[in-house]
């Protein structure tokens, strides 16, 4: 159950993220205070917000189980390789070999990380 709470995390995280990005890309824009009714308009920021208020919950639910140095590195190398794989496909960014390489071995790492706790 723990390590559901914290992939729970991390998709939360992740698709938080990505509803920002979504919220500052035409036809939406960044907030404003010119033009208030914009920001109050903007559905994937106020959602992305939710996502982050979740990813929140959940990462201390996941604190309460796993020890802190585990917990972390999981969250965010996670929300990392997510994003990265989501802004490929999803915003059509670029993705190098070096970043793939990068993303390996932090995951790697963090699998090592893990591999203390049963």
């Amino acid at each position: 159950m723990k390590w559901l709470i914290l992939i729970l995390g991390v998709g939360s995280n992740a698709l938080a993220s990505v509803l920002i990005k979504v919220a500052i890309t035409p036809p939406f824009k960044f907030p404003s205070i010119k033009e208030p009714m914009e920001a109050l308009l903007n559905w994937p920021l106020w959602l992305g917000l939710v996502f982050y208020g979740a990813a929140f919950l959940l990462y201390a639910a996941a604190l309460e189980k796993l020890p802190l140095n585990v917990a972390h590195p999981i969250l965010t190398s996670g929300t990392v390789a997510s994003v990265a794989l989501v802004s490929i496909f999803y915003f059509n960014e670029s993705f190098s070999w070096v970043t793939a390489l990068g993303i390996l071995l932090v995951l790697s790492g963090v699998l090592l990380i893990s591999t203390q706790v049963t």
